[in-house]
């Protein structure tokens, strides 16, 4: 009881402390981020992009689709007892749902590995999918403040901090593959059609 009190008379005699606090969360969730994406950058640049660049076309985005078929797992935004129960509920669903959508796709094109037309249309739907997913994901954690409020996201404050940057990134990435693609002749396309069939 005594320490109730303490804490009491503390946040009257400085009614700013709850503020500062939330500040904190602020600005460590935002510098998590950052990281995130300093980090990821750092590693693809040395160690996934000159793999990825030396592989063919279809293989890269194979890969890539691999990455993003775990987006089943965004759905946890919504598992009671994972997430705090004040995690709001406008991020919550949609970036749920975006992501389970995106992995579907991606499993999709993954199943569709030996039909390349449907294979190469699901590549490009779930990068489609999932990027915009992601912007607006951004766009609704602003909108809602979850940065004051990171520690309601509870297990998965790894996925926007880990996760996240990685997802988009290598959407950049295939986005770039896809459009070196469409520019090269068509005659090196159809061989390398050829030799992805053989594979």
């Amino acid at each position: 009881m005594k320490i109730v009190r303490l804490i009491k008379r503390t946040q009257l005699a400085y009614p700013d402390c709850k503020g500062v606090a939330n500040m904190s969360q602020e600005i460590l969730f935002q510098a998590h981020l950052v990281l995130g994406y300093v980090a990821w950058l750092l590693c693809f640049r040395v160690y996934l992009w000159p793999r990825l660049k030396a592989m063919n076309h279809f293989e890269a985005q194979r890969a890539i689709a691999t990455l993003h078929s775990f987006r089943f797992f965004g759905l946890v935004f919504i598992l009671p007892g994972v997430v705090g129960s004040n995690l709001p509920s406008g991020f919550a669903a949609f970036a749920a749902y975006g992501d389970f959508a995106t992995g579907i796709l991606a499993l999709l094109a993954l199943l569709t590995v030996r039909t390349r037309p449907l294979f190469w249309l699901f590549v490009v739907m779930f990068n489609c999918v999932g990027f915009v997913e992601l912007v607006f994901d951004y766009y609704h954690a602003i909108q809602v403040g979850l940065p004051a409020a990171a520690g309601e996201l509870g297990a998965a404050y790894a996925i926007p901090i880990i996760y996240v940057p990685l997802l988009m990134i290598t959407h950049v990435v295939a986005f770039c593959l896809l459009a070196r693609s469409l520019g090269k002749p068509r005659s090196e396309t159809l061989l390398r059609g050829h030799q992805d069939q053989a594979i």
